[in-house]
């Protein structure tokens, strides 16, 4: 069907939805909702990963679920690339084994991407964890460091490397943030803090 477009508004007595029809079967999906419960002023549901450029406005509570992502808490060791869809999830990870985390491939719209990562097993006693950023020597880790030893410990800044490591026999409940702040499709920068016992390296 061809494109349609009104000059004035779209009005509907009983909702809007967003739907997908499957080539093959024929079949719907809905996608997104829009109700008109007069009790709560109305509802959305947006189904899947969603992409908001510019500003938004909203009257009354928004109610979410961060994601948190479970694919490096296997015992086995795991290596993976990171997507900028996954902004804002946390990731819990079982350093028993080798697990190498890659940061997405160079690109603008990686800007602003955030991550959060929790070690529920400690790190093995000859084995690290490590976080990796896309390139070679293009991009750097800008990490303050923090060792928790139980009493009070100075942080170290880091401002160059691409690899952030928890060491060997790091402790479980370690954790790691990071935000890309810097991404011209050639060269990347991402903020890093780290509290962690070994103290978190970055080269």
């Amino acid at each position: 069907m061809a494109n349609t477009t009104f000059s004035g508004p779209v009005r509907s007595k009983n909702g809007f939805e967003d739907i997908s029809v499957a080539d093959s079967t024929g079949v719907e999906t809905t996608n997104s909702t829009y109700g008109t419960n007069a009790s709560v002023g109305g509802t959305l549901a947006v189904t899947g990963a969603s992409t908001l450029t510019g500003a938004l406005s909203v009257t009354g509570a928004i109610t979410g679920l961060r994601s948190v992502n479970t694919d490096f808490n296997a015992a086995g060791a795991k290596t993976e690339t990171l997507t900028a869809a996954q902004s804002g999830t946390l990731f819990l990870i079982n350093g028993a084994a080798a697990n190498i985390v890659n940061l997405p491939a160079l690109s603008t719209g990686n800007v602003g991407v955030t991550y959060d990562f929790q070690l529920t097993v400690a790190v093995g006693g000859s084995v690290t964890t490590t976080f990796v950023l896309p390139g070679s020597a293009v991009s750097n880790f800008q990490g303050m460091l923090s060792l928790v030893a139980g009493t009070a410990a100075n942080a170290v800044s880091d401002v160059a490397g691409d690899t952030l490591t928890l060491p060997n026999s790091t402790v479980a409940n370690a954790r790691i943030s990071m935000t890309c702040v810097a991404d011209d499709g050639t060269n990347s920068t991402w903020m890093a803090t780290a509290l962690s016992t070994p103290i978190a390296t970055i080269s």
